[in-house]
């Protein structure tokens, strides 16, 4: 009953004492043995692949799909269990709840207990998938986050939607646009941003198979599609989506779409764009970021998020010790504010034709 034993240990006299009151003599040996190594590697980066993007599909949402391809997920892989903050109506994992009543859990808005729960139920084998809205997830429960599942390296799989500016006029309490910077810094964490809706589901089933903790963003609304069905999605590998030789536009998430129609946009003046599309924030294709700056020797970084910690600045590290070349950062510098997703869009920026303005003009300097 002394709090003041608080963050302290006793000394050699004290532990004698302490000792013989517990009932005697009791020698402790220390041990030669060397403690083990947790070493855990993240997925190695494969070749970036090369992808023309399609233009015939329908637009899909992000949380749709999510829903969708856990409960296809789970028919295939009995581990598959789902925590929810209560707000499975808009995360779409009320599919997934409807499919499987007896493997959903129900936490309310309890997000640092329901990551706790995640974690023991993921030390007993299973594969939890965390579904709640990303400003949650990353804010919220980030020491539980940090703490049981990162450094534990338990395969938790923390699954943030309403990500970004478009989360339907919730407001900037609700917009999450520190999370790629937050859970880039984490060691073992590996950081996936989809562009698509088929890129998610193909996202999911490689994050269900990768035996470690991993963070997915999703959107929350309908985005045009990029990828067919007969895409491969590989953790750390990155798509170059256009060649070019004038400027480098590298983007994450749904951004992507943004700076795909920007290219088209410039290519209507004559500039011929690279694109690079970096849907794994961690680990990090490194050597398709330079080559694409070596392609046009400056790029444009654009993302959905502010810009110091995210893509910006995972791009600028990477240049800057293996090929330094002009970066423009596109991003937020501030919080947000209440508001339509396209009035957000176009007051911060992040629009195609705000993305080929700041192009035209980077490539004039």
């Amino acid at each position: 009953n002394n709090p003041d034993w608080h963050a302290k240990a006793p000394n050699d006299a004290q532990l004698e004492q302490a000792l013989a009151e517990l009932g005697g003599e009791v020698r402790l040996t220390p041990s030669s043995a060397a403690l083990p190594h947790h070493d855990f590697k993240l997925p190695a980066c494969p070749p970036a692949l090369r992808w023309t993007p399609v233009t015939d599909a329908a637009p899909l949402a992000q949380r749709d799909i999510f829903g969708c391809t856990l409960t296809a997920l789970a028919t295939t892989d009995q581990r598959v269990v789902v925590l929810d903050g209560d707000l499975a109506n808009s995360t779409k994992a009320d599919l997934f709840a409807n499919a499987f009543p007896h493997r959903f859990l129900q936490m309310g808005i309890a997000e640092q207990h329901m990551v706790s729960c995640a974690a023991g139920l993921a030390s007993c084998g299973l594969t939890p998938w965390i579904s709640t809205f990303t400003a949650f997830v990353v804010k919220r429960a980030l020491d539980q986050a940090r703490v049981q599942v990162a450094q534990t390296h338990l395969p938790v799989k923390l699954v943030g939607s309403y990500s970004g500016l478009e989360t339907n006029r919730t407001g900037k309490s609700h917009q999450s646009i520190e999370d790629l910077a937050v859970m880039r810094a984490m060691p073992n964490m590996v950081v996936v941003a989809p562009a698509d809706g088929v890129e998610a589901a193909k996202a999911m089933s490689a994050l269900q198979a990768y035996d470690g903790p991993a963070y997915l963003r999703l959107n929350r609304e309908p985005h045009r599609t990029v990828f067919s069905e007969d895409y491969t999605f590989r953790i750390g590998q990155a798509v170059v989506l256009r060649e070019g030789t004038d400027v480098t536009l590298i983007s994450t998430g749904v951004q992507t779409v943004r700076a795909l129609e920007a290219a088209e946009l410039l290519a209507q003046d004559g500039i011929d764009a690279y694109v690079l599309h970096v849907p794994t924030l961690k680990p990090l294709d490194a050597m398709a970021i330079v080559a694409a700056a070596k392609a046009t020797g400056r790029v444009v970084t654009t993302e959905e998020h502010v810009r110091e910690g995210g893509l910006g600045g995972a791009v600028c590290e990477v240049l800057s010790e293996l090929h330094p070349v002009p970066v423009k950062r596109l991003g937020l510098t501030t919080f947000a504010e209440s508001g339509g997703d396209a009035e957000l869009m176009e007051k911060y920026a992040l629009t195609p034709r705000h993305i080929a303005d700041a192009a035209r003009t980077f490539i004039k300097t």
